[in-house]
């Protein structure tokens, strides 16, 4: 605590000086922009390192989940305006080659802490489970088999994102979507 005064202090002390110093310069019309200073308290140096993971976590998962939605929305478009059900398996097919091709690797990498909250996120941008749209696209079996491989890792295809059992998760997703989490995650990570 003493030490979050004592930055906090340290800040104050340089907005003054440095505000001293251009007063000569400044007209009362003139704006002076700053940006946004993020203070957070934590109860226990546990909480911290909690919070600290979830920041990288999402700094390498919340790509993945923004591609998913694009795929998504195109697949969609693509499966609505084809009539028969032999095209539709050939559209859906081909795109799960494109995925495997380009994220399987990656997606292997990926902590067992990485992928739930990458499904959380693919819920949150999409509407819907993992296990949901394998259902949709690739059939009730397939979506099953699927689950069962994501129990044997840890991992539930049907859970869902909760605003507000992930409220720390959805805050650090609304500055993504504003466009200030990097600097947060620089501020954290390259000090």
């Amino acid at each position: 605590m003493a030490r979050i005064l004592s930055i906090v202090t340290l800040l104050l002390l340089l907005a003054s000086a440095a505000s001293e110093a251009k007063a000569e310069f400044l007209t009362p019309s003139d704006t002076i922009f700053l940006s946004p200073l993020y203070i957070y308290s934590y109860r226990s140096r546990k909480d911290y390192k909690k919070y600290r993971r979830i920041v990288y976590n999402l700094k390498k998962v919340y790509p993945y989940a923004q591609t998913a939605k694009r795929k998504l929305n195109e697949l969609e478009m693509k499966y609505r305006a084809t009539p028969s059900d032999r095209d539709r398996k050939k559209i859906v097919g081909q795109l799960e080659k494109e995925l495997f091709a380009e994220f399987d690797a990656p997606l292997r990498k990926l902590t067992v802490s990485q992928g739930r909250m990458l499904i959380k996120l693919i819920d949150r941008e999409t509407g819907m489970s993992s296990y949901s749209l394998l259902k949709e696209f690739k059939g009730g079996f397939s979506a099953a088999v699927w689950q069962g491989v994501a129990v044997v890792f840890g991992h539930n295809l049907k859970s869902r994102y909760d605003r507000d059992e992930d409220k720390m998760l959805e805050e650090l997703v609304l500055m993504c979507e504003k466009g200030t989490f990097d600097k947060l995650y620089y501020s954290m990570f390259y000090q």
